[in-house]
C-alpha cells in the first residue's frame, strides 16, 4: 500500500478485524509484482461462486478497474482509484448510488478492496507540481494484486468442476437414451421380462434429479442407471443368444430332413390325417393344439385375449396395463368408477371415449377385430391423449387399423413417446 499505517473508515462505519487483516496482507506485495487487470477480472468472474460475490458487485469492480490508468496492476503505478459515485454510476450502466454503496461494501467484506478514506470522506488525489500523484484517497486495489494467485487457483477449480459436471451430464444423457431405446425395443420385440417394472424404476431414478443437480447428484443417478443398463443389456443378450441357438438348431434339423432320401412321413401312421383331406384341413389340424393351449391360458388368466390373437394370426402385441396408464393417464377418468385398474375397465373406458370423440361403432369394431380388444382400447387411450392434434379421430383410427392389417403399424413407439412426454421432468438433466 501507499501508506504503512492502518487506515480506519470515515464517519460511523466501524473498523473490523477483516479490514485490519486485509490491510496487513496488502502490505506484503512482492517487489516488482504485477498482473494484467483484465485477465485477473476474468478469473474473478470464474471464481465468483467461491468468493461469495454477485454479478452486480463484479460490475462495480469492473467500473473501478476502468478508472485504473494502466493495463497492469502494480505498486509502482499506485493502486488507489478515486472516482465519485456519480462517475461509477455512469460506468456501471446507470446503477443507483445506494446500490453502488451496498456492492462496494460487499467487495470490501470479501477482501477484494480496501477503503482508504480521506479526512473528510471524499475521494481525491494530491499531486506533485509535475502532475504525479503524491497521495490518493478512495479504494485500494492492492488486495487484488496480493490475492492474484489465489483467485486464479479458485477460477481453475470452478472451471474444472464445471467441466466435470458437463461430462457427467453427457454420460447421463447417453445412458438415459440407451435404456429408453432398449426398453422400447424389448416391448416391440416381445422380449420376456417385467419391462413395466424396469421402466418405472428408470423413470423413478430420473425424476429424483432436481432441475439443477450438483455433480454429486448426477454421479449418484449415473451409477444407478449404468447398473440398470447393464442389467437390461445382459437380459436381452441372453435372450438373443437363446434365439440364435434355437434358430441354428431348427436350420440344422431341416437340413437333415431335406437330405434324408426317405421322408419321415413315410413311416408315420396314415390315420393322423384322413384320406382326401384338403390342405386347409391339414393346416387347421396342425394349428388346433396351439389354439387350444392359448385358450387354456386365456381361461386361466395368464395372458390377455389380445395376446393370444397376436400369437394365432400375427396381430399386434399387447403391452403391460401399467405402461398404458402411465403413457395415457387421461383415460382413467372415463373408467366405470372414475378409474382404471383392469383391462376390462380400460376397454369400457375406451367405449366411452370412442363415443365422445365421434368414432363410429363400425370403425371401433373393425379396430378390435384387426388389433384385438386390448390393443384397440390402448389405441383409443393414445388418441385421447393426442385429441388436440387430431382433426378426425374416426379417420385416424381407420387409418391405423388399415396399417395394422398390413403389418405397418406398431403401438410401442406411440406409447413410449407419450410416456416420455407425460413425464414430470421432461427436458431436464441430459
Amino acid at each position: 500500500m501507499e501508506s504503512g499505517n492502518v487506515t480506519t473508515p470515515f464517519g460511523r462505519r466501524p473498523m473490523t478485524f477483516g479490514m485490519l487483516a486485509s490491510q496487513a496482507a496488502a502490505r506484503e506485495i512482492e517487489p516488482g509484482q504485477s498482473i494484467d487487470k483484465w485477465k485477473l477480472y476474468r478469473a474473478l468472474c470464474e471464481a465468483k461462486p467461491l468468493l461469495g460475490i454477485t454479478d452486480r458487485a463484479l460490475a462495480i469492480l469492473n467500473a473501478l478497474l476502468s478508472f485504473y490508468p494502466k493495463g497492469e496492476l502494480s505498486e509502482e503505478n499506485g493502486l488507489v482509484v478515486f472516482p465519485s459515485n456519480a462517475q461509477l454510476s455512469l460506468r456501471a450502466h446507470g446503477m443507483a448510488e445506494q446500490t453502488i454503496r451496498r456492492h462496494l461494501a460487499t467487495l470490501i467484506e470479501a477482501g477484494l478492496l480496501i477503503r482508504k478514506d480521506s479526512p473528510n470522506g471524499k475521494r481525491y488525489a494530491r499531486k506533485e507540481q509535475g502532475g504525479e500523484i503524491r497521495e490518493a484517497f478512495g479504494f485500494s486495489l492492492a488486495p487484488l494484486l496480493v490475492r492474484a494467485e489465489e483467485i486464479e487457483r479458485l477460477a481453475a477449480e470452478v472451471v474444472a468442476e464445471r467441466l466435470h459436471l458437463q461430462r457427467l451430464r453427457e454420460r447421463l444423457t447417453l445412458c438415459r437414451r440407451d435404456i429408453a431405446k432398449l426398453i422400447e425395443m424389448a416391448l416391440e420385440e416381445g422380449a420376456t421380462g417385467d419391462w413395466s417394472r424396469v421402466h418405472l424404476h428408470f423413470r423413478d431414478v430420473v425424476e429424483r434429479l432436481p432441475r439443477s443437480p450438483s455433480a454429486e447428484q448426477v454421479a449418484d443417478a449415473l451409477d444407478e442407471l449404468e447398473l440398470l443398463r447393464e442389467e437390461v443389456i445382459n437380459q436381452l443378450e441372453m435372450q438373443a443368444k437363446v434365439q440364435n441357438q434355437s434358430g441354428n438348431a431348427q436350420h440344422y434339423e431341416r437340413h437333415i430332413q431335406n437330405s434324408n432320401p426317405q421322408s419321415i412321413t413315410e413311416f408315420e401312421p396314415a390315420s393322423e390325417t384322413k384320406q382326401g383331406a384338403t390342405a386347409d384341413d391339414r393346416s387347421a389340424s396342425r394349428a388346433e393344439p396351439t389354439v387350444r393351449i392359448q385358450k387354456d391360458e386365456e381361461k386361466n388368466g395368464r395372458v390377455p385375449a389380445a395376446s393370444s390373437a397376436s400369437a394365432a394370426n400375427g396381430a399386434l402385441k399387447s403391452f403391460p396395463l401399467g405402461l398404458v396408464l402411465q403413457a395415457c393417464p387421461e383415460i382413467a377418468a372415463y373408467g366405470p368408477q372414475g378409474s382404471v385398474g383392469t383391462w376390462r375397465e380400460l376397454m369400457a373406458a375406451a367405449v366411452v371415449v370412442r363415443s365422445m370423440l365421434g368414432v363410429s361403432p363400425s370403425a371401433y369394431e373393425q379396430a378390435c377385430e384387426i388389433m384385438g380388444p386390448e390393443n384397440a382400447a390402448t389405441v383409443m387411450a393414445c388418441v385421447l391423449e393426442r385429441a388436440g392434434h387430431i382433426n378426425s379421430a374416426g379417420g385416424y383410427l381407420r387409418d391405423l387399423t388399415r396399417r395394422a392389417e398390413k403389418g405397418e403399424f406398431a403401438i410401442g413407439p406411440m406409447l413410449m413417446a407419450l410416456a416420455r412426454s407425460n413425464s414430470p421432468i421432461r427436458g431436464k438433466t441430459g
